[in-house]
């Protein structure tokens, strides 16, 4: 394969990898994509497709704790653990849990709302330079409880986020029926968050973006399988399913993926597991909302998109090999029926399940070691951050002053702790 006209490769063609590859090849850099299967058919399909800026805090905190134990046995709960999974789990959750320690949960606080801070605007820039906007609305989202029990807790947790500049205000149930009517209000309060959105076809984004690539000069492969990357001096040995390929560099952006790669490209082994994450799609509920809404109560989303209601949520750990369990997509109906003034039209729904890739910081590696790129880690934050991370990259490839400062997402935050 002739790969002597490229000037980098980036592995993994999911929001990331094509944000990125649009983002460099836009400024003259020569790009090929290298996607495993098609280009974001992954976990980038199956998002929550809510711009999550209102979510600045890491994945686990320590007032979860109490509660684990009841998720873990409530089968239509958020939480589930194949037990199976659990010895090779228990590296990464323990590392997880001693980040919920005041000063390691404060400092990757501040890291998550940084990236976040920027990622509204920079989503905005995004959509009007590549023609996306019809796609990306930015008019806010909803945080809603049920149980009375929680309006201090939900007040609280307003006040913390407006503390920190994440705009948010408490909704009476005549605010809540003026943004969204369908809604039993009637057992509901609810934070509106300003500065957030929701996308309605990550699908027409995922084309649109692939077609300017294109058309900008880039290259993609997809169905590549990247098998070994080895890094020499004549540049980067990739071994794929399609052939050998020497890349002059690469930008590692394969999602849960990842590991692996990074681990044969810089040789740190970075904490990485993932989160498996379910949807449920109903295709005939396009119209039923108008922005996501969020349940504190219940763990989980609804975002209106042109192809109906999506249903999204749950967390699950069983690796990248385990079978998915569809029951808990088609669970997630339970929870949103209640939260509706009428019933949901569930007619020729369809359940997924995807990977999050999560590191035990609960922040993405952004970094730049050599040849070798990263961009990688996202957790749930994959879709919002996704502009950011990739101008990130691009700073780190043109030299360019950083306007977020990067200290916080590089690689060698790990290298004394792998394991």
């Amino acid at each position: 394969m002739n790969t002597q006209e490229f000037d980098i490769h980036i592995i993994g063609g999911g929001i990331i990898g094509l944000t990125t590859a649009v983002t460099l090849q836009a400024r003259g850099v020569k790009v090929c994509l290298l996607e495993a299967n098609e280009i974001c058919k992954g976990t980038s399909s199956g998002n929550a497709g809510h711009l999550a800026t209102e979510q600045v805090f890491p994945v686990a905190d320590a007032s979860m704790l109490r509660h684990i134990p009841a998720m873990l046995l409530n089968p239509t709960g958020p939480l589930r653990l194949d037990w199976r999974y659990l010895p090779r789990l228990m590296p990464w959750a323990l590392q997880l849990l001693l980040n919920m320690r005041s000063e390691p949960f404060d400092r990757i606080h501040k890291a998550i709302l940084s990236l976040n801070q920027s990622s509204l605007e920079a989503w905005q820039n995004f959509a009007t330079q590549f023609q996306l906007n019809q796609w990306v609305h930015t008019s806010g989202s909803l945080l809603t409880i049920e149980h009375p029990t929680n309006l201090k807790i939900l007040t609280d947790y307003g006040k913390r986020l407006n503390d920190v500049g994440v705009v948010n205000h408490l909704l009476t149930k005549e605010g809540i029926a003026e943004y969204e009517p369908a809604l039993d209000n009637s057992k509901l309060d609810a934070l509106y968050f300003s500065e957030t959105g929701h996308f309605t076809n990550l699908q027409a984004i995922h084309d649109s973006l692939a077609n300017t690539f294109r058309q900008l000069g880039g290259h993609i492969i997809e169905h590549c399988r990247v098998l070994e990357a080895v890094p020499s001096e004549d540049g980067i040995h990739l071994k794929t399913n399609h052939g050998d390929i020497i890349a002059s560099k690469v930008v590692l952006s394969a999602g849960a993926y990842s590991k692996a790669l990074a681990k044969q490209l810089t040789g740190v082994k970075v904490p990485l597991d993932t989160e498996r994450g379910y949807h449920l799609m109903l295709p005939h509920e396009s119209k039923r909302l108008n922005m996501s809404v969020s349940s504190l109560d219940r763990h989980f989303i609804m975002t209106p998109m042109e192809g109906g209601l999506r249903l999204a949520g749950t967390v699950e750990y069983a690796g990248l090999d385990a079978p998915p369990n569809m029951q808990r997509a088609h669970k997630l109906l339970q929870h949103a029926q209640p939260m509706l003034k009428t019933p949901l039209n569930t007619d020729d729904s369809v359940p997924w399940m995807g990977f999050r890739p999560t590191t035990v910081d609960s922040l993405p590696v952004i970094d730049r070691i050599g040849r070798v790129f990263l961009n990688f880690g996202h957790h749930h934050l994959g879709l919002t951050q996704s502009v950011v991370s990739a101008r990130m990259t691009a700073e780190y490839y043109f030299d360019d002053p950083h306007t977020i400062d990067p200290k916080a997402y590089k690689l060698d935050r790990f290298s004394k702790k792998s394991h």
